[in-house]
């Protein structure tokens, strides 16, 4: 029979994440701050955005989120010469503003990968999804795929020429070029044989969301983000791109949002989402098609639409800044001097119910002290949870939206009783 320490042992964890955070930073004599988990860059550096938790499940059952019959994929054996054609003729969409940044392949790592063309050493397959015109978006290999290009024909990508160096075998080639290579070596790099997965038209979006999700070829898989880039192209990739360079958006979150995984094109897009489709018309289901589907919404803005968007995300950031300081969207607990990692889901509750005010409203919040009231909303379990674990939950996306606005409204409430306000 177990003992009571093994059952306690067993029993869930019921304090809240925060006392859970909060106990492991006593336990490393972090006392002023928590511990949290958060998002890493391309190259392993750990960063300023929270990770966020899913929920707890008991899986008793194997069960489909689709029906398999609709995944059709496409395995094609291709040469570099065939792939380069592709990108000649614009039917290889490698969307040229998807760079980790921190992650771009160095000239030596570039310089490498053709080295292992040059050995016959095969290279990790390409993903791609096929479009209605049967040119392919490359999802997983656009490094790969850019180096070789920038090797051998640098204008199909509007690069400059790669010249090798830094090789690991062949140092002779160091400094060499395509053109100073001998006949027999250009073509056994434009025959060289690669693989590549093709996820053919008609497959649903939601069904390639989730295959290219489970994508990991040896690298850091792919986030969210990157994919719904990728396979969604059109107005919304420059216009989330604009947006996180804001110098607005940049300062409300103190300077500290890493986009080389493109963290803060998805928090942009939560904003947009939420700012398009209300929270309470948000339904139960897949938030990652949630937001593809928001990132189509904003392909289909006409002008007005989309200048109106961007005057109130502006808004709502200098608004942030000015209401929480540097505590704008991360978790705060009273007289805390150290700051928490950024929430995504409390940057979209909060962003959204400071652009849903009028100005007036915001000017009152800014002389007002709702950091201190934020603090006793945070003492709250069940929204802590809301913006901590399984923040996709419908029921979590409206406590978090409503617990904001209420604290908002609370807080005009009082001011407004305030003569001196």
């Amino acid at each position: 029979m177990a003992t009571l320490e093994e059952s306690q042992g067993r029993t869930r964890d019921q304090r809240s994440v925060y006392e859970r955070y909060q106990d492991a930073a006593a336990e490393a004599g972090e006392l002023d701050t928590p511990l949290f988990s958060v998002e890493v860059t391309a190259d392993g550096r750990p960063t300023d955005i929270e990770r966020e938790e899913a929920e707890d499940e008991v899986i008793e059952d194997i069960t489909s989120p689709f029906d398999p019959e609709h995944i059709d994929i496409d395995t094609r054996t291709t040469t570099v010469d065939l792939l380069l054609s592709r990108l000649r003729n614009e039917m290889i969409d490698l969307a040229p503003d998807f760079q980790r940044k921190a992650g771009i392949w160095t000239d030596g790592k570039q310089s490498r990968l053709i080295e292992s063309l040059l050995l016959r050493i095969p290279i990790p397959s390409f993903y791609a999804a096929e479009k209605k015109d049967g040119s392919w978006a490359i999802v997983d290999g656009i490094q790969r795929l850019t180096s070789i290009a920038r090797f051998v024909e640098p204008q199909t990508v509007g690069a400059d020429p790669l010249k090798l160096t830094g090789l690991e075998y062949l140092r002779n080639f160091d400094e060499a070029s395509f053109a100073d290579l001998s006949g027999k070596l250009q073509i056994r790099l434009r025959e060289t044989e690669v693989v590549v997965h093709v996820i053919r038209r008609g497959t649903p979006e939601p069904v390639m969301f989730n295959v290219f999700a489970r994508i990991n070829t040896g690298g850091e898989p792919l986030t969210r983000q990157e994919i719904r880039h990728a396979l969604i192209p059109g107005r919304a990739r420059t216009l989330l791109a604009e947006l996180a360079e804001t110098e607005e958006f940049r300062r409300a979150t103190g300077y500290s949002v890493v986009g080389d995984r493109m963290a803060d094109r998805e928090m942009v897009l939560r904003f947009l989402a939420f700012r398009m489709t209300s929270p309470h018309a948000y339904k139960p289901g897949d938030f990652d098609a949630f937001l593809a589907e928001a990132m189509h919404q904003v392909n289909r803005l006409d002008s007005a639409d989309e200048d109106r968007l961007r005057t109130e995300f502006v808004t709502a950031m200098l608004a942030a800044e000015e209401i929480f300081g540097h505590h704008a969207f991360r978790k705060y607990r009273r007289n805390q001097q150290r700051k928490s990692p950024i929430n995504k889901a409390l940057f979209e509750a909060i962003a959204v119910n400071l652009a849903s005010l009028d100005d007036d409203d915001r000017d009152v919040l800014r002389q007002t002290d709702v950091l201190d009231a934020f603090a006793e909303l945070m003492e709250d379990p069940e929204f802590e949870r809301a913006i901590s674990v399984g923040t996709g939950d419908a029921r979590k996306v409206r406590k978090r939206f409503d617990a904001v606005k209420e604290l908002f409204g609370n807080a005009l409430d009082e001011a407004r009783r305030d003569p001196a306000l």
